[in-house]
């Protein structure tokens, strides 16, 4: 049914378009189809499936609105102990980078996203050949996927980013310093599979690139810069766009993982004005379907600069769940379902801490003093289901809110320096 609404669709805008109506005759009536198959749509309560690669804590806080408005959903991961599990309607054990285990779960479902980038996107290429809707698309993916490849479309879209020079091999770094190419200090970042802060090292002198991975990288020049900012954009199929207030990043100086996300960004109107436009033309050059989440840098001269790009629900955006009028997951079920987009002011303002896991502890997970932070006012940890801790990694967020976005930095200091996720 979903399917043949959609052919329909196509099929009365070709017809009216050859129909000597006014323009504006003729955008009404296509107007009016589209609310009409809005309302034909019936993914709530029904027998759509809506899949989900990856099942870590992105999917699992997709899975509240799913879970909200009663879609079925079906999530495959390789991890039998995955956060989406308890919460999903199917679950389905299998490697997100093999062809047939991702081409073999897309034919169970009537539309297709991720919640991570590392999938199998000649898997996705070909489930969309066959007429499954695939949000984000493979194309964007495969783009994304690369930061090199990532590098270059900015480049050839004309979005500013920082300078960089690209690498088939590291060896090939160590030719170009020798050759005045390419100067100390810069930043450099695998071409596939970073994540969390690994697969990036600042590269400041030539020991530095010891023990790096061998493959495909890029070096970009070090940018100075004030703050480093985020804004998320939500586009559904129709084409309609909205984005959220511009984001703050503090970044954990060993980790380089973010530690704080403060909403609204502490910089002048004139600064987020250029940053809102800047995501505005990135999302507008991919022409994406789903949430885009656009980090940049803010220079010392206030120019604009974007880092990279991640085509679902991020971490510059948990704080949405308790700070907005709609969450950036909620919003990426309905841009992705072509449905109405949500409001995105916030209601109050937002500050995330990440909970990540503590140096010096790996195994069972206990999350030490959490009872003491949920004493404060206007705080609200999240969980993520991951029952082993090692170092840096990603075990929950606390959002703090207020009023006075000061005094929610105040508190997330205070929270940040209470709890603690150790092990047994």
């Amino acid at each position: 049914m979903y399917f043949c609404q959609t052919k329909a669709l196509k099929l009365y805008i070709k017809t009216f378009d050859k129909l000597s109506f006014s323009n504006f005759s003729k955008i009404s009536v296509i107007s009016a189809i589209r609310n009409v198959t809005h309302v034909m749509k019936n993914y709530f309560s029904s027998d759509f499936k809506l899949g989900i690669l990856g099942g870590g804590q992105l999917g699992k806080m997709m899975l509240y609105s799913t879970r909200k408005f009663d879609i079925t959903t079906h999530v495959m991961d390789a991890s039998d102990e995955a956060p989406c599990k308890i919460a999903c309607n199917q679950f389905t054990l299998g490697d997100l980078m093999d062809f047939d285990a991702v081409y073999n779960f897309g034919k169970q479902v009537d539309l297709l996203t991720f919640e991570i980038e590392n999938v199998n996107v000649d898997a996705l290429e070909e489930l969309e050949k066959e007429g499954v809707k695939v949000y984000p698309s493979s194309k964007n993916l495969r783009i994304i996927q690369n930061k090199a490849t990532q590098k270059l479309f900015y480049r050839d879209h004309d979005i500013p980013t920082s300078d960089f020079m690209r690498f088939a091999y590291r060896s090939e770094i160590e030719d170009a310093i020798d050759n005045g190419g390419l100067e100390f200090p810069f930043v450099w970042k695998a071409a596939q599979f970073g994540y969390d802060g690994n697969g990036v090292k600042m590269v400041r002198q030539l020991s530095d690139l010891n023990d790096l991975p061998t493959g495909e990288c890029i070096a970009e020049a070090l940018v100075p810069f004030k703050n480093e900012l985020a804004v998320i954009v939500a586009r559904n199929e129709q084409g309609d766009v909205t984005t959220y207030p511009v984001v703050e990043m503090e970044f954990h100086p060993e980790a380089n993982q973010v530690e704080y996300v403060i909403c609204p960004a502490r910089i002048d109107a004139a600064v987020a004005k250029k940053a809102n436009a800047v995501a505005m033309e990135v999302s507008k050059a991919f022409n994406h379907v789903g949430v885009l989440a656009v980090e940049l840098f803010q220079t010392e001269t206030d120019d604009i600069l974007v880092n990279e790009v991640a085509p679902r629900p991020h971490n510059s955006g948990h704080q949405t769940i308790e700070a907005s009028y709609t969450s950036q997951f909620e919003q990426h079920v309905r841009a992705i379902l072509n449905l109405p987009l949500g409001k995105t002011d916030s209601k109050v303002g937002g500050i995330m801490v990440n909970l990540v896991g503590a140096e010096g502890h790996t195994g069972n997970v206990i999350y030490e003093n959490i009872e003491h932070i949920m004493q404060l006012e206007g705080v609200t940890p999240h969980i993520y289901g991951k029952k082993q801790t090692r170092p840096f990694r990603k075990m929950g967020h606390v959002t703090i809110v207020n009023e006075d976005i000061n005094e929610a930095r105040r508190v997330a200091e205070n929270v940040k320096q209470t709890i603690k996720v150790i092990s047994k």
